[in-house]
């Protein structure tokens, strides 16, 4: 009777465990789905006020002095009346990414002399702001970088021979592939300084003003090229320090001094791509005063594609435009400031004519807080330019569809139209400008306008791009992945004890609907009870975050040590950004496929005792088995391979992220295979199947018995 009591006892008892256990499981779903939400919508929330264009207002601008005076100066800007004058006009053309290279494409410099003869010569523009990697700076094999006095002297040659410093005024900065293998801009290689139009006056930022009539318009050139310059593929983001950062603070004041009327900033990185030490960084410098109106750049190469019209309003109020490279896409811009007003036009090269309207202004790029809409309410005609390599023949405008109607030229590239702006008071109206050349070639361009201040959306990828921060991006992507491999592993090591304390006795497998996902929990979680295979595959992940990844010449004759969170060379030190990337794709391509096929096979290895082979199939099985393996350590032999070609011998040697993470997945998979058939007991207790199998997990013969 006392036997029979305590066998029920003890039932009991392991009903209340199992009871418990499940109530736990319940509760933790509950609360896993509840903060999978949270964070979700927090994320979500944290998107959408990054790209949120129309909401910014002055109370979201942090760090700006005496904030009620610049709230009532931004909502108040000048008002002109727009009529049919030639006066308060300029306009300019921007270049970028030409990457000259003497290696590749030699049309980019046949075309780039085009440009610089014909186009420059046929719209003669005030400036022309060439915004960086003027040159390629890329070895014959794409994989290494240095500076080659060949580039640049074709690009030297090329403005020379153009004779385009007489035509217009030449503003060139630097990009990151000018930037390549450079310890300071006193280094020999650094052939910006003597082969550039601006580099013997200006190693770095700079501001050129131009005087017209009664304005006055400065252009503002950021670099924020990285001190010292790394080889790529370490140079992706670009870097403000303090004594930048003061520079530019100096150069807009001086603009403000001299009482310009307008500030055009350019640089390479677009703002999403520079680092600097204050929260704001280069984006609170552009917008903190109101006569900051754009700021023009390249550096993406329209995302291969992905995004072609790189356009948006950041929150401070000023217009960001990544322009299209000229590298394989042969893109220009133009940009127009006409009575206030910022206007512009991507052009690609040898399409002629180019037209602009630029009154009524395009109600997309519309700046609330820098340009006065009353301006355009209150204008009397429609304003636009045309040019072309031969005499301009007509030029018509039309309205919502309307009848044609014939604009009368001005002087220079300027037509203008009567119009009556109360006809189109409210909503989005589209304006049509035809533009014909005696030769015959004809442009049409359509674009909207709006006197009620409606507005259309800029693209979400574009404003993604442009209003985020990369680098955080980077930081964002490199610490989720490495979560989501070494948590899951931890938890289960954890977890599995408390499970077999339960099933001490081998009843009951996890059971789970989803085959994927039971695949997946079956094989990590054995994965996770094997000290020899667990162990290091979470500290490799673990080394990555505080471990240097490689050492050795980061740039010629200067060593240098990389890190997740940021690189020394010599006595200077670059914040960690695109090693976040770099860090994550490695975890992305070799790190987590590797723990995948481990965990795979040493599920295998323990379903293998249970339900030997047949013979027959034992060679086919074999070679199967091997094969996402050989394949996974074939793929990271040739990213050692073309680190190799970037960063030397050396690097490659002293490089864990790469090389030795090639010799652990070797190490791991031998261990697979050797390791005793005692390092599954574990595991067995909780996924074999029949509680005598477990008793067969002994030894090393009993399983090559089996195979």
């Amino acid at each position: 009777m006392r036997l029979k009591l305590e066998k029920a006892n003890r039932r009991y008892m392991v009903i209340c465990k199992l009871s418990q256990i499940q109530e736990m499981k319940i509760t933790k779903l509950t609360l896993s789905i509840l903060m999978f939400v949270l964070m979700l919508s927090i994320f979500v929330a944290n998107v959408a006020n990054i790209i949120d264009v129309d909401s910014h207002t002055l109370d979201k601008v942090k760090d700006i002095e005496d904030v009620t005076k610049l709230k009532s100066r931004w909502f108040e800007p000048k008002k002109f009346e727009i009529h049919d004058s030639y006066e308060h006009l300029v306009w300019f053309l921007q270049i970028t990414d030409l990457h000259i290279s003497i290696f590749q494409d030699p049309l980019r410099i046949t075309e780039f002399k085009e440009f610089c003869d014909i186009t420059v010569g046929s719209i003669n523009p005030e400036v022309v702001l060439a915004s960086g990697d003027l040159t390629d700076a890329k070895t014959v094999d794409k994989m290494g970088s240095r500076q080659y006095l060949e580039e640049w002297k074709q690009y030297k040659k090329v403005l020379d021979d153009s004779k385009v410093a007489e035509k217009t005024t030449w503003l060139d900065v630097r990009g990151n592939h000018d930037n390549f293998n450079i310890f300071d801009t006193n280094s020999k290689d650094n052939y910006y300084t003597n082969y550039s139009m601006q580099g013997r006056k200006h190693p770095r930022s700079y501001m050129h003003q131009v005087h017209l009539g009664l304005d006055k318009y400065t252009f503002i050139a950021v670099d924020a090229c990285l001190k010292p310059g790394p080889k790529r593929p370490f140079n992706f983001v670009g870097a403000l320090d303090n004594l930048e950062i003061d520079r530019l603070e100096s150069l807009m004041n001086e603009s403000r001094s001299s009482q310009a009327d307008y500030i055009i900033w350019f640089g390479h990185y677009p703002t999403s791509c520079i680092v600097a030490p204050n929260d704001g960084g280069i984006r609170m410098i552009i917008g903190k005063y109101e006569e900051s109106l754009t700021y023009l750049c390249g550096h993406f190469h329209t995302l291969a594609g992905v995004v072609p019209n790189m356009y948006t309003l950041q929150k401070t109020g000023f217009l960001e435009l990544e322009l299209a490279d000229w590298k394989d896409n042969r893109m220009y811009r133009l940009g127009v400031i006409d009575h206030g007003q910022f206007s512009f036009t991507d052009i690609e090269h040898r399409d002629w004519p180019v037209a602009l309207v630029t009154n009524p202004k395009n109600a997309q790029f519309a700046m609330p807080h820098k340009e006065n809409i009353e301006s355009i309410i209150h204008s009397t005609h429609i304003r636009a330019l045309a040019f072309s390599i031969v005499d301009i023949k007509s030029v018509k405008v039309r309205i919502n569809d309307k009848n044609w109607i014939t604009c009368v030229r001005i002087k220079g590239p300027l037509y203008v139209a009567k119009w009556n702006p109360l006809n189109y008071s409210t909503g989005i109206h589209y304006i049509q400008l035809q533009v014909t050349d005696i030769d015959g070639r004809m442009k049409i361009v359509t674009q909207a306008f709006s006197l009620d201040g409606s507005r259309l959306s800029f693209g979400i990828l574009s404003r993604i791009v442009l209003m985020s921060n990369v680098s955080r991006i980077f930081q964002f992507l490199f610490a989720t992945l490495f979560i989501l491999l070494i948590i899951p592993l931890c938890s289960l090591r954890i977890y599995h004890n408390t499970y077999r304390s339960v099933y001490d006795k081998n009843r009951g497998v996890p059971r789970i609907n989803c085959k994927l996902f039971h695949w997946w929990l079956r094989g990590h979680w054995i994965l996770s009870t094997v000290d020899r295979l667990f162990f290091p595959l979470v500290l490799y992940a673990a080394y990555l975050i505080v471990g240097p990844w490689t050492i050795g010449e980061i740039i010629d004759n200067h060593t240098g040590v990389i890190f997740a969170w940021g690189t020394f060379i010599g006595s200077s030190f670059l914040p960690g950004s695109f090693t976040y990337a770099y860090g994550f794709f490695q975890l992305l391509s070799f790190h987590l496929p590797l723990t995948l096929i481990i965990a795979h096979r040493v599920s295998q290895r323990l379903h293998l005792i249970e339900k030997p082979p047949i013979k027959s199939a034992a060679l086919l099985l074999r070679l199967c088995e091997h094969f996402p393996f050989v394949l996974l350590v074939t793929l990271q032999a040739t990213m050692i391979y073309f680190f190799w070609l970037a960063y030397g011998t050396v690097a490659t040697i002293f490089c864990p992220l790469r090389t030795w993470s090639l010799f652990l997945a070797i190490l791991l998979w031998y261990q697979v295979y050797q390791m005793p058939t005692k390092c599954l007991r574990s595991a067995a207790k909780v996924w074999c199947t029949h509680g005598e199998l477990v008793s067969k997990v002994k030894d090393d013969d009993q399983y090559n018995n089996s195979k």
